[in-house]
């Protein structure tokens, strides 16, 4: 099957807008989501994102680079960013979504060698044996029970929960489905070169280096950069650069008793004025009213997940 092009870039699930909260885990229900699409979510990819479905009952067609696979649960299925995905699921399915964010991604693999690899390559795999399918479905379970009723020491357990459950995944052997193309796609040199601008974010934002200083450590001109990011992530090269400080902005704001002047000089803001222009412009509250915000809806929190003690 050919997919159309272009396919639409989703910064959440089924979703254009910008990551919704300071953590770097988002859990929800499948049905949650996918009964507002008529159980139809249409193909398409993120830059920066990961999926981990559980699908503890009924059907799902899973699009996977251009192939349809019809799947049956208990499963699993793993989507990596810059995989083309898709789903028509039936409406009494049931499981979860849990999306990981890039720097927990990143946070993982390193903290678990047998993460990379899962996270990296698109693949599914039932859960009909009556260890792992119950071993996996009983930590989706307490993900999703942690993620929605936010407690003392909330972060440490979604980081050991999530940690838990990339490593019961693995010893799974997830493989690719038949005929799927993910690691072609992957490991496109494009895509690398997008994966490798996101590592240089990921490690340098906090000084805000330039595009330019970007693209002189990637061997290319600026301007094929951003036609890069514009292609790939739907974003230029600088907004991906804002989108990743923005983030931090907000879990400083949530998770710590930092000032709005220390924030922005740990962010490389030359003075809090810029910082607070910068934040007000992306999310359309100061840092100081977004903090309250976060502080009188939710029960306080440490820190993030993927966050290191």
């Amino acid at each position: 099957m050919t997919t159309p092009n272009p396919i639409p870039v989703f910064k959440l699930y089924g979703e254009t807008r910008h990551w919704p909260t300071p953590d770097l885990l988002h859990c929800e229900s499948i049905p949650e989501r996918s009964a507002l699409h008529d159980w139809h979510i249409r193909p398409h990819r993120h830059a920066d994102l990961v999926h981990l479905l559980h699908v503890s009952h009924g059907r799902v067609d899973l699009e996977l680079e251009g192939t349809r696979h019809p799947l049956e649960g208990p499963l699993v299925i793993v989507v990596p960013s810059m995989s083309i995905h898709g789903f028509r699921f039936s409406p009494d399915v049931d499981g979860h979504i849990i999306t990981l964010a890039r720097p927990l991604v990143e946070h993982l693999a390193e903290t678990a060698s047998s993460a990379g690899a899962l996270l990296q390559h698109a693949g599914f795999h039932g859960l009909h044996g009556p260890g792992s399918g119950r071993r996996i479905a009983t930590l989706v379970t307490q993900i999703d029970e942690e993620y929605r009723q936010p407690a003392p020491g909330r972060a440490s357990m979604l980081e050991a929960l999530i940690q838990a459950l990339v490593v019961a995944l693995s010893r799974l052997q997830v493989v690719t489905g038949r005929g799927a193309k993910a690691s072609t796609s992957h490991h496109d040199r494009s895509h690398q070169h997008l994966e490798n601008y996101q590592a240089l974010i990921e490690a340098q934002f906090r000084r805000q280096p330039s595009v330019e200083q970007f693209a002189a450590q990637l061997g290319m001109s600026s301007a094929h950069l951003n036609t890069l990011c514009r292609r790939l992530a739907d974003r230029s090269a600088l907004q991906l650069l804002h989108e990743r400080l923005l983030l931090e902005a907000k879990r400083q704001l949530t998770y710590t008793n930092m000032t709005i002047s220390q924030i922005a000089d740990s962010l490389g803001f030359s003075e809090p004025a810029y910082f607070t222009r910068f934040f007000k412009r992306n999310t359309g509250l100061s840092p100081r009213d977004f903090r309250l915000r976060q502080h009188a809806s939710e029960a306080p929190k440490q820190d993030a997940p993927g966050q290191a003690s």
